[in-house]
């Protein structure tokens, strides 16, 4: 009898442990933020726990490398000295989740706003937003940085305001690690980059961008799950772009709204995810509105149909993020400094209040730790 107990209780625990996650946090500066933080998330029930943190300035977004042993983080910020922001590195200790640094690199223009690491973790993407640049930098074997090499695109877009110049706002690597995409807010375009993993060399690709549509602005690119159809929203008009992919190759099949018919505030839409199960597909509008519209997705074409909006209960979901299970979504409402769980039907796809908080100043970015 003691010895089923036993291994009832250690079944239990193997099945806790099993669906504790590691994220990581990106900040904005402020009285309320410390940096990077790093927490411990349970999908069996939606609860956190606070592991660390590292004081760095202005780490608006992070990532892991791909075996999970280092991460990155901007430092969003344009010095006087005219050289730029940085990308500082980290160890991470997987036994105790402790950053510990390691160097920091100029990012090869003004406020670096999106990092990415290439599928060899050999190399790292960063998308410099006011320049309009593109760096990539090497990865050492001991997880630090090295010098940048930088393309800078030209142009400008009909939005007078916020479209006077190129302005990179992602990059992101295709599953096989060939071609990278990079979203252009200033120029209303998304590049296409032949990509050598051997040399770290990046080239315009056969197909070197796709146009968006004047003044609608691309922030953010993600891919299905089956890498068949892509999807970038649009900040500007507040619209979703759905693509054909193939081989480097993007077709446009649809573009469509992210906010509630008839309203004609600015949507300031921030982020999109797409599930896991490749299902359903989710946008964050800042604005005035501060929702979520949530997508289901045609699986045969990739085509969207708007199933409603999520109010965000809070200010600026700069960006969010679904947990490792599916079972969650986290919110992190910029202004309101606080990162709202939600709970995710898997199959309807809606999002209901779990109750639970993360309270942290400024969240603007979650990765999880690869391999959960």
């Amino acid at each position: 009898m003691k010895l089923f107990f036993s291994t009832i209780l250690s079944l239990l625990f193997l099945s806790s442990s099993s669906q504790e996650h590691y994220m990581i946090i990106g900040t904005y500066d402020s009285p309320k933020s410390e940096g990077v933080y790093v927490y411990k998330f349970n999908s069996a029930d939606g609860s956190v726990k606070e592991i660390s943190h590292v004081k760095t300035s202005n780490p608006s977004f992070v990532t892991f490398s791909p075996n999970g042993k280092f991460v990155y983080a901007v430092h969003e910020t344009a010095p006087q000295d005219g050289k730029g922001g940085d990308i500082a590195a980290f160890t991470f200790n997987k036994e105790t989740g402790i950053l510990t640094f390691i160097n920091r690199q100029l990012s090869g223009g003004d406020h670096p706003c999106h990092v990415e690491t290439d599928k060899t973790g050999k190399w790292l993407f960063a998308s410099n937003y006011s320049s309009g640049s593109l760096s990539i930098l090497p990865i050492k074997t001991d997880g630090s940085l090295g010098i940048a090499t930088t393309i800078q695109h030209t142009g400008s877009g009909k939005n007078l305001q916020r479209q006077k110049g190129p302005h990179t706002h992602g990059a992101i690597i295709s599953d096989d690690n060939r071609y990278l995409f990079v979203t252009d807010l200033g120029i209303d375009k998304v590049m296409i980059y032949s990509f050598d993993a051997n040399t770290g060399k990046l080239i315009p690709s056969k197909q070197p961008y796709v146009q968006s549509v004047q003044g609608s602005g691309p922030r953010l690119f993600t891919f299905h799950p089956n890498n068949k159809f892509a999807y970038v929203i649009e900040e500007l008009t507040g619209t979703v772009s759905v693509y054909k992919y193939k081989k480097g190759k993007l077709n446009v099949t649809e573009r469509i709204s992210t906010m509630r018919q008839y309203d004609t505030s600015f949507a300031g839409s921030a982020d999109i995810h797409v599930s896991p199960d490749g299902k359903f597909l989710y946008a964050s509008n800042r604005g005035d509105v501060n929702t979520i519209a949530i997508f289901s997705i045609n699986k045969k074409d990739g085509r969207l149909t708007l199933l409603g909006h999520q109010s965000t209960l809070g200010k600026t979901p700069r960006n969010f993020s679904i947990d490792p299970s599916g079972k969650f979504l986290l919110c992190e409402n910029q202004n309101s400094d606080e990162i709202v769980i939600f709970n995710r039907d898997i199959n309807t796809g809606l999002l209901s209040d779990s109750g639970k908080r993360i309270a942290v100043g400024k969240p603007v970015c979650i990765k999880w730790m690869p391999g959960q």
